[in-house]
């Protein structure tokens, strides 16, 4: 309702007029630039297949492909598509501020079953005109995608929305994350701790204890994400849909001896699918809350 260039009333007058005061009128952002969106697609493509490519080595990709780009710009991209090189350093993932830490309990475990490890994790996803972030529930022994929600913005609340449903189907012994202030939150270890659930999270140093996670969004993104090239949130949460779908019941898994995750995850997700028509772990909705670029928001 605010005119910011009107050529008679000043800013100050129109929120008078609406009896609005003038500090609650703030400036909308505007998103990412197409430049930058071309280069976090660059990035996405490159850290996806050498994942232990941290700024120095990026900004140096990146000005092999012709792109006029420095470190500052670089550090500042991957940050917001939540990347960050794979090797030994000082400090893997950031918790939030008065956030709690678990030990990690994976030391020599031998995963044996399943729902004896489920592990979580956040990746980004790139539409045409914008990017959205995926998280998705794993079952650590059958490779099984129990649950995964998209969201605009990287805060804790789809991840907790992702346990939940993941929850509802299942629960595991051991759940484990890495560090970062999405699983660190208090509404999503409360939740694990009520159904008395052991929490192990990644600690520093230890850059491959979600190895089968990191597995997982390199498969994605290879057979769907960029095969695809989503044009919005609703293209890419039905692609997503149906990419998980396959990748459980249909797609046959080396490391499994070619059975598909739901074979060896075992009878429940086939039962759960056939009895009270419940929607199975690939169909959980997209959420979008503040959006990252506004051409997200919609889906």
């Amino acid at each position: 309702m605010i005119d910011i260039g009107h050529p008679s009333l000043s800013v100050a007058r129109q929120c008078e007029l609406l009896s609005l005061p003038r500090s609650s009128l703030y400036y909308r952002p505007q998103g990412e630039s197409a430049e930058n969106l071309e280069l976090m697609r660059l990035i996405d493509e490159a850290y996806t297949r050498w994942p232990f490519y941290g700024v120095r080595r990026m900004t140096a990709w990146l000005r092999r492909h012709r792109e006029a780009v420095n470190p500052k710009r670089v550090r500042r991209l991957m940050r917001l598509m939540g990347l960050e090189a794979i090797y030994p350093k000082r400090r893997l993932s950031t918790p939030g501020e008065g956030h709690r830490r678990y030990p990690y309990l994976l030391r020599g475990v031998e995963i044996v079953r399943p729902d004896h490890v489920w592990s979580a994790d956040i990746t980004y996803i790139r539409l045409r005109r914008g990017f959205l972030y995926l998280v998705a529930v794993l079952d650590g022994y059958s490779r099984y995608v129990v649950s995964w929600t998209l969201s605009a913005s990287l805060d804790a609340a789809f991840c907790v929305w992702a346990l939940q449903e993941a929850l509802a189907r299942g629960r595991p012994e051991i759940f484990n994350t890495d560090q970062g202030a999405q699983f660190t939150s208090g509404a999503f270890t409360d939740l694990l701790e009520s159904r008395h659930i052991a929490i192990s999270m990644d600690g520093r140093g230890r850059v491959y204890d979600n190895i089968f996670v990191e597995r997982l969004w390199r498969t994605v993104k290879y057979e769907e994400v960029y095969l695809k090239d989503y044009a919005d949130g609703r293209e890419a949460r039905d692609g997503l849909a149906a990419y998980f779908q396959f990748y459980n019941d249909e797609r046959p898994h080396q490391a499994l001896g070619y059975r598909t995750p739901a074979e060896v995850y075992g009878g429940r997700a086939g039962e759960e699918r056939r009895g009270a028509k419940a929607r199975p772990a690939a169909g959980t909705p997209v959420v979008l809350r503040t959006p990252c670029v506004p051409a997200a928001v919609g889906g």
